[in-house]
């Protein structure tokens, strides 16, 4: 088999969280065709009982520990040296020196990249085939952070924007391939950046179907029966923090107005400050991290999405509808989905949507499994199709 360097910010392993989600597929599938030689940082000290995971998948691997205070002080030479932030945050000469020799021992000649900010490492070697996978338009996700940010944090966002944008448009120019995980996200970024499209594509995040099975046993987590409502994600991710903050003050006081006993699950790992506040609100509960998202899913009356800053597919509603569970989302939340008759109901305003979550929860078929919705997961986002298409774009010479 042909050697393959994989850059990736973030260990792919657990695949806990959108960004681990997609990155360990991709290593799973693309390990059955080249020989790995991995790089990525650990930002969670979790993480690190993971190491042999990586191992088994990889010939080679150099995972380096990241202290986000640090690089979050070291990423601020970016404005000394007009570069976006996230560029100064993952430097780091250890890596640089392992890829310099790993490129040099192992005539690498491809190269895989998961996330634009690890891209500075294989700047001075124009001769190797790189496919970049930007997965979002992150430079958009800044732009909509300063949106909502007060000075002087609107105008840091703002510049990470237009520099991140920049910086991106030059490795998409030197890449042979760029990837985006919708068709929508690839056009957004041509448009952005005026390149031809033949240079720019997509590939479909997937979901793992036997896994994310409701007809396996499972036990609830939940202490009474109560009218369950559900959000999981990362919960130190600001657009999922913005999401559940919204929830918690626009939507959920109109729920319980109606229906005193709903309970509002928020389900994820590393919670901010302002989300283990929420718990102080009657019938709100933060878990934290938990070993097994699916029984918090099904055993939920329906699953919220309530994003309101958002880019690419969000796993979260995916794997939902795996489950088969109804759900409720913002536009935002849902970009990228291509939805028809599916059991997904879709609004931007509080109280539509206090009123959607209340339709499901005063229905009176317990236990409901929307068929529709696990079908559509089953049939458009497999993980074998986006293995397929991904070694397709990396064997084009």
């Amino acid at each position: 088999m042909k050697d393959l360097l994989f850059l990736v910010h973030r260990i792919p392993y657990p695949p806990n969280k959108g960004d681990k989600i997609r990155s360990y597929n991709f290593l799973k599938g693309l390990a059955k065709h080249y020989n790995i030689h991995l790089v990525a940082f650990i930002d969670d000290p979790e993480d690190w009982q993971y190491v042999a995971k990586i191992e088994e998948l990889t010939v080679s691997s150099l995972l380096l520990n990241l202290n986000s205070s640090f690089a979050k002080i070291k990423s601020l030479t970016g404005l000394l040296t007009h570069k976006a932030l996230s560029l100064p945050y993952y430097q780091s000469g250890k890596v640089q020196d392992w890829v310099d020799e790993t490129i040099s021992e192992k005539s690498i000649e491809k190269v895989f990249i998961y996330s634009s900010a690890m891209a500075q490492y294989v700047e001075k070697y124009p001769q190797l085939d790189v496919v970049i996978d930007f997965v979002d338009v992150d430079s958009d996700k800044w732009l909509q952070y300063s949106q909502k940010a007060s000075w002087p944090m609107n105008w840091v966002y703002r510049r990470e924007a237009k520099l991140l944008l920049e910086y991106d448009a030059g490795v998409a120019t030197a890449a042979q391939m760029s990837a985006f995980v919708s068709e929508e996200e690839s056009l957004l970024f041509a448009r952005l950046v005026d390149m031809g499209a033949d240079k720019i594509t997509y590939v479909n995040n997937g979901v793992d179907i036997v896994f994310f099975d409701p007809f396996r046993q499972f036990v609830t987590p939940y202490a009474d029966d109560k009218n369950i409502i559900v959000f999981t994600g990362a919960m130190d991710y600001w657009a999922n923090i913005d999401a559940v903050m919204w929830f918690v003050d626009k939507v959920f006081p109109q729920i319980k107005r109606e229906c005193s006993d709903a309970r509002f699950y928020i389900v994820g790992s590393n919670p901010a400050k302002e989300v283990l506040q929420l718990a102080n609100v009657e019938g709100v509960s933060v878990t934290g991290r938990v070993d097994d998202i699916r029984p918090f899913l099904l055993f939920s009356k329906v699953v919220v999405a309530p994003l309101l800053i958002a880019r690419g597919i969000q796993n979260k509603i995916l794997e939902a509808m795996a489950m088969g569970k109804r759900v409720v989302a913002t536009p935002q939340a849902i970009e990228g989905i291509t939805l028809e008759s599916q059991e997904v109901y879709v609004t931007e305003k509080a109280t539509d949507f206090a009123g959607q979550v209340l339709s499901h929860l005063n229905s009176t078929e317990a236990g409901y499994c929307s068929s529709v919705n696990r079908d559509f997961v089953t049939e458009n986002y497999s993980w074998s199709a986006s293995h397929k298409r991904l070694l397709q774009i990396i064997d084009c010479d």
